[in-house]
């Protein structure tokens, strides 16, 4: 990967566009980025990273911070766009953060969505956009680079401190950074899931095995008294024969259903018999009893029908004489509809007239029209008036506008003159605080580092203790729901003994005087069983046997309700042994750290005294920015104030002239006014006055000539009803509208005369019928005594059904619940041999199998392997550096008792001894770390596939060596030009400046840094 172009704008402290041309400044191998602080050196790569992965590096990417510089005008995009070439592909990715622009219609901003776009050059057709799919385009960054973004910022942006605390840090902190480098999730992935698949077939071994148990409760239950004969044989789960005596026994219950199932069928035969003899008597007292009642009602119904033919021939008649009216009602309709519209039209003509002067109380319709008419004439005179009227109110409102403005300009002077006088001293102020900010960032920074490791810790001891009271009372739980269990088993078989014993007597209460026994075939009864003291019956014992089953079912569930607490309490406890060895802090908690089981209180009194250091580190250090801003802001609103109370001043005798005018404008319109008010109070009231004449005399005279056409209409209405009323042979109109029925009411009379005759004629169809009248003369039926001898046949017929249907459904259940028994039995073997080879494979990645003989975990063996290989790449470069003196090497010691091959140390040659790396001093530190990050740039490159980095950046560090050693690292630098390599290197050292001719210096101004390239002698923007 080349780097050849990064256009900024707008970008961090960037206020314009900056351009910066890597191809110049790597054409020497080696250039220099250097700026005072706060210039901007750091955001050069942070819009380097941006572009590739379209967020910024580390903590420079938390919630709430903003891309956009502060000083870039409001009209002026963020973007960042780098060109270069990556897998044989030459590529431009442009990028725009999510910002606010001004809004296009209207004031304020509006927040313009995160913009992306990936161009590709092609020799024939030039540039090719090729997507705008933020994620589509980082798929294909990362595809082509082959590093995720904090894999690029480790290898590619080598962060020198970051490298000197990975010397310095435990096997634990180590393997954090090589794990997110190398990416060995999938490994841990594995182990987690090897656990999980090892604990998922312990749990099918456990329920296997609790399946078969079951299922043997189940088919003594279902085996009925089949089981009382042959008793289930008492096994334990674990016990050899186990599965061959609970088969053979199910077979035996089996065999004395079949037997009880043919004696119920030849019981329910015999009871059919009797059923259906009974239900033929039955029916025929039952045909008899309803012919004779049928002929009684209908010698009742036909003297009702005598009685009503009166009243029959009453209806008749008055329908004929309504029918008659019907012909009456049109004109009737219409006369009544003609008075309403006559006094309608009278009462409005009254309404009218009463709102105009007496003297026009009986102007007719004519006379009414004449005086609207010219009263809207003199309406349409008053236009003119009305236009001088608003002008003059248009007046006063700009006279009141000048006013408030001359307010306004008074105020503001008053408080920019006050503003600037103490201008110097917030300006002081303001540079107090931001030196204030920067010097809490430090401490800030170094508590972030302390808290997140003391919080899991915290966490993790809660979780611990409160799964530990969960466990307790799970198990108190359980041990109560097997008491329960045990005692329900013990009732429920009570209650079957009891039953059992004096089952002679249930069967002696089905029998009947004279009818065969269902058990022995006789018909003589001579001494039936009768119940002893505590009988039960079949209602009973099922009651007994459901409680039991519910009462098992519990029990059950308790026992997986306790392994589930027990096994996350030692998951939780794990953890939290695990997370306080990982997260220990050698300066602030080393007792909390080295404890085994962490108490809550102590861990909670740690993280609140680092949170409320932290936050009030953080509360000062995050107001460098604000402080920024308000010293920024102060010095435009000085500008600004000194500007406006100039306008002010300037403002305030413009508007002098302008009242003088307005006066004069205002007398000449004033004398327009007062003629054409009349005696109102305006214009506009005058010719509201004149309007509302208009309408009283327009609607007086409307409503004269429609009384006089309703009257017309009233008269014609009267001659046409009496002529109507003499052809439908009615004396009176008055006599026709008393005979009317309307439709509702002829229709109830039809009803009744329709509903008389069709009750005569049934009547006297039903008196001809012969069955009836020959029934009526046989003795009285008698159903009931029919129906007591079917009900007991019928209950007999029941009872048999019960009984054959119990007897199949229990031979059905014993059958399906054997096969679910062979079935488990069979399947419960692979399962078994499934979990020992689950269990081995498990342990051997997890670090306890006795197979793994250094007790590592799969993780930590891969990462091992990587941290040899990036301590022997580093080597061949910290020889160079340290003259041949050093030489890194990893360690297979076990370290914190968790993992072991992550051990770092020194060989120093002078002394033939291997130490830590901690005593290295500080320019040591420096090329060591420097050598192990090129080491491990090598080495995850090669681990992302190979992908060639043309482009590195070095940061800070070089202050700390001296002269020969400095030649040495650069030696070291340059010679990666071997590989055709470019490397920008980061730092303040004036010496640097002397010697590496290539540089990009970035420049801090009041408007915003710059940056300037220097290539041999000369300099450029």
């Amino acid at each position: 990967m080349r780097l050849h172009r990064l256009d900024i704008t707008a970008f961090g402290p960037f206020g314009a566009t900056q351009e910066i041309d890597f191809d110049a400044l790597s054409a020497a191998g080696l250039f220099l980025l250097h700026g005072p602080t706060g210039a901007g050196k750091t955001s050069v790569l942070d819009a380097v990273c941006y572009a590739l992965y379209g967020a910024v590096p580390g903590a420079r990417q938390s919630p709430g911070t903003s891309l956009r510089s502060d000083h870039a005008p409001v009209d002026l995009p963020t973007e960042v766009r780098l060109e270069l070439t990556v897998g044989g592909r030459r590529l431009e990715i442009t990028r725009r953060p999510a910002q606010p622009r001004p809004k296009k219609r209207g004031g304020g901003h509006t927040t313009e969505k995160a913009q992306s776009l990936l161009r590709v050059y092609d020799a024939e057709q030039g540039w090719q956009a090729q997507s705008r799919s933020h994620q589509e385009i980082g798929e294909e960054i990362t595809q082509l680079i082959g590093m995720s973004r904090e894999q690029f910022c480790q290898v590619v942006l080598l962060p020198q401190g970051d490298f000197a605390r990975f010397m310095r840090a435990d096997a634990e902190a180590r393997g954090k950074l090589l794990g997110r480098l190398f990416d060995t999730r999938r490994f841990a992935a594995v182990e987690e899931r090897l656990a999980e698949l090892r604990r998922i077939a312990e749990n099918q071994v456990r329920a296997g095995d609790d399946k078969i148990l079951a299922l043997a409760q189940r088919i003594a239950q279902a085996a009925g008294p089949a089981g009382a004969e042959y008793p289930m044989p008492q096994v334990q789960p674990g016990e050899p024969g186990l599965a061959d005596a609970v088969l053979e026994w199910a077979a035996t219950a089996r065999s004395s259903a079949r037997e009880r199932l043919d004696i119920a069928a030849q019981v329910l035969s015999a009871a059919e018999s009797r059923h259906v003899a009974a239900r033929s008597a039955l029916d025929s007292e039952r045909e008899l009893a309803a012919l004779q009642q049928r002929y009684a009602e209908t010698r009742r119904r036909a003297a009702a029908s005598e009685a009503g033919r009166t009243g029959h021939d009453e209806d008749q008649d008055q329908l004929r004489r309504a029918r008659r009216a019907d012909r009456v009602a049109p004109a009737l309709e219409l006369r009544d509809e003609a008075e309403r519209a006559y006094r309608r039209a009278s009462a409005a003509r009254d309404r009218s007239r009463s709102r105009l002067p007496g003297t026009l109380a009986d102007a007719g319709a004519e006379q009414l029209t004449a005086l609207e008419r010219g009263l809207r004439e003199e309406l349409g005179g008053l236009d003119a008036a009305r236009r001088a009227e608003r002008r003059s109110a248009d007046i006063d409102s700009e006279r009141t506008a000048l006013e408030r403005q001359a307010r306004a300009d008074d105020e503001l002077i008053r408080d920019a003159e006050g503003w600037l006088a103490g201008w110097e001293d917030t300006r002081t102020g303001l540079l107090a605080r931001i030196e204030a900010a920067q010097e809490a960032a430090t401490r800030a920074e170094a508590l972030a580092g302390r808290l997140d490791p003391a919080r899991r810790r915290l966490e993790a001891a809660r979780r611990r203790d409160a799964l530990a009271a969960e466990a307790a009372g799970a198990e108190d739980r359980l041990g109560e729901a097997r008491e329960h269990a045990l005692g329900t088993r013990e009732h429920w078989l009570d209650v079957r003994e009891r039953r059992l014993r004096d089952i002679a007597a249930e069967l002696a209460r089905g029998l009947v005087e004279g009818e065969a026994c269902a058990v022995c075939g006789s018909a003589d009864h001579p001494r039936p069983a009768r119940a002893g003291d505590g009988h039960v019956d079949q209602a009973t014992e099922d009651a007994a046997e459901a409680a039991h089953r519910r009462a098992e079912h519990a029990r059950t569930e308790a026992e997986h309700a306790l392994g589930s607490v027990r096994e996350r309490y030692a998951a939780a406890r794990a953890e939290a042994v695990e997370t306080a060895d990982t997260a220990a802090d050698a300066d602030a908690d080393a007792d909390a750290g080295r404890a085994v089981d962490p108490s809550v209180a102590t861990l909670a009194a740690l993280v609140d005294t680092l949170t409320r250091e932290h936050a009030q580190a953080y509360r000062t250090a995050a107001g460098t920015h604000t402080a920024r801003e308000a010293l920024t802001a102060a010095e435009r609103e000085q500008a600004q104030r000194a500007e406006d109370r100039q306008q002010a001043e300037r403002r305030v005798s413009a508007r002098t002239s302008r009242r003088e005018g307005l006066d004069v404008e205002q007398a000449s319109l004033e004398e327009v006014l007062v003629q054409a008010r009349g005696g109102s109070a305006s214009v506009t009231e005058h010719a509201a006055l004149l309007q509302n004449r208009v309408v009283l005399l327009a609607e007086a005279a409307t409503t004269v000539r429609e009384e006089e056409s309703a009257a017309a209409r009233l008269k014609e209405a009267d001659d046409r009803l009496a002529d109507a009323a003499f052809r439908a042979g009615f004396d009176t109109p008055q006599a026709a509208a008393e005979t009317l029925l309307g439709d509702l009411g002829q229709r109830a009379l039809q009803h009744r005369i329709d509903a008389w005759q069709a009750e005569a004629a049934a009547v006297a169809d039903r008196l001809a019928e012969t069955g009836a009248r020959a029934a009526a003369d046989r003795a009285p039926a008698a159903p009931d005594a029919a129906q007591q001898v079917h009900d007991r046949a019928e209950r007999l017929l029941r009872d048999a059904s019960g009984a054959l249907a119990s007897a199949r459904e229990r031979c059905a259940e014993l059958g399906r619940l054997s096969r679910r028994a062979a079935e488990e039995v069979r399947g419960l073997g692979p399962v078994r041999e499934e979990h020992e080879r689950v269990a081995r494979l498990a342990g051997l990645t997890a670090g306890t199998s006795a197979d793994n003989e250094r007790k590592m975990r799969l993780e930590s063996y891969v990462l091992a392997a990587r941290l040899e290989q990036v301590a022997a790449a580093a080597t061949a470069r910290l020889r160079r550096m340290s003259s041949g003196r050093y030489e890194l090497v990893h360690s297979d010691a076990r370290a914190g008792g968790r993992r072991s091959g992550l051990g770092l140390h020194v060989i120093d040659a002078w002394t033939g001894r291997e130490r830590d790396t901690a005593t290295l001093s500080g320019g040591e530190t420096f090329f060591a770390s420097l050598a192990l990050a090129l080491g491990l740039a090598d080495v995850v490159t090669d681990e992302a596939g190979g992908v060639r980095l043309d482009t590195l950046f070095i940061d800070e560090g070089f202050g700390s060596l001296d002269e020969q050693t400095l030649d040495e690292v650069l030696d070291v630098l340059d010679s990666l030009r071997e590989r055709d390599r470019s490397v920008g290197i980061v730092s303040h050292v004036g010496d640097l400046r002397r010697r590496i001719p290539a540089q990009l210096e970035v420049v801090k101004e009041r408007d915003g840094s710059v940056v300037r390239h220097r290539v041999g002698d000369g300099i450029s923007d």
